[in-house]
């Protein structure tokens, strides 16, 4: 069918003419990432009260602390042990790599023997032990005696959830077995990675589904069903997260946000090109009103939740354990092959 001017209103034509209007906008939505952050708040999990975490002689403690901010207190003692008197008490704290903490400019150690770890970073991440020695008095023999018992805490760095887009659209299209229908997708996909480069954002997918409709005042139109995502983490995000790595987790938010704006935009503006820069309509055009823009809660690579292993950090992002790893913000993160290992926080096996 021959639209106005005598341009032929094909499949492909309408693809060609829905990319150079695409293309056109590309540059009016173009803008700079959000502000400067705020200031972290400094906080970890202790469920403790004062902040103290007192160690179990049966069984290791976990303990959860955000990037960047000190560790509870860790007690080198437990509970009922810390109510009684202790005679010549001694403590020993030695690190995931099995040194002795004494000196380390990481770490404070207080004369009662509690730990803080200051500045955690996943690197920081594993088992802390405490050797506790002390005498004890058999007042009955008039003896002494020497006690000893060991603590331990598996001390795993978190960050807070990372914000990724899922984007839902829709397009008019002129029958669903078309090849020009992947072709379009395929074109939409550079345009919008386009749009959200500067931001080190891309687009995840796209996936697509072609129906046929029963719509009121519509007749029976063939719509194309387009989800994809937007994700921070394309390439160069480390170097960002290097550069301010206080504020990484808030930044990669704002880029997020960023990038979804300017998508929301995009396709306002298609609605505005249909109506006013347009002749006759494409045969392939955006749907009106059929965006959905949904917030999934992710990890960054080299994080994932685990509600399961980490009961009591349910919904963090906590730090790969060796042998595993997270490549994406998938939020999950997987064993390695054979076997290889690899420490705290891979985003890959080698």
């Amino acid at each position: 069918m021959a639209g106005s001017g005598g341009r032929l209103s094909s499949p492909h034509r309408a693809l060609l003419e829905m990319v150079a209007i695409i293309a056109v906008m590309v540059e009016a939505c173009q803008g700079a990432p959000g502000g400067v952050a705020s200031e972290e708040e400094q906080f970890s999990i202790g469920f403790f009260p004062r902040n103290l975490i007192y160690g179990n002689a049966h069984r290791a403690e976990n303990v959860y602390v955000k990037m960047f901010t000190n560790s509870p207190f860790l007690a080198c003692t437990d509970l009922s042990i810390s109510q009684e008197e202790m005679i010549d008490p001694k403590y020993s704290w030695t690190g995931p790599d099995g040194r002795n903490l004494q000196g380390k400019g990481y770490v404070n150690l207080t004369d009662s023997g509690e730990l803080v770890l200051l500045g955690f970073q996943e690197s920081m991440s594993g088992a802390y032990t405490c050797v506790l020695s002390h005498k004890i008095i058999e007042t009955s023999a008039q003896e002494e005696l020497d006690v000893t018992s060991t603590y331990r805490f598996m001390v795993y760095a978190y960050r807070e959830a990372s914000h990724v887009y899922q984007i839902s659209v829709r397009f008019n299209v002129k029958g669903c077995e078309l090849a020009a229908n992947d072709r379009f997708v395929e074109e939409l996909k550079k345009i919008l990675e386009n749009l959200i480069s500067d931001l080190t954002c891309r687009v995840e997918g796209p996936s697509s589904t072609c129906h046929s409709l029963e719509a009121p005042q519509r007749g029976s139109p063939n719509e194309l069903f387009i989800t994809f995502q937007v994700n921070p983490f394309a390439p160069g995000w480390e170097d960002l997260c290097y550069r301010l790595p206080r504020d990484c987790d808030d930044a990669t938010n704002r880029r997020a946000q960023e990038a979804k704006d300017r998508i929301r935009e995009f396709f306002r503006k298609q609605t505005y090109a249909l109506k006013h820069q347009f002749r006759a309509v494409p045969t392939i055009h955006y749907v009106e009103g059929s965006l959905s823009v949904t917030s999934i809660d992710s990890c960054r690579p080299g994080f994932g939740r685990n509600n399961i292993t980490h009961r009591s950090c349910a919904g963090c992002c906590v730090v790969c354990s060796p042998g595993t790893y997270s490549p994406n913000s998938s939020g999950r993160c997987r064993p390695c092959v054979g076997q290889r290992r690899v420490g705290y926080g891979a985003t890959s096996c080698p």
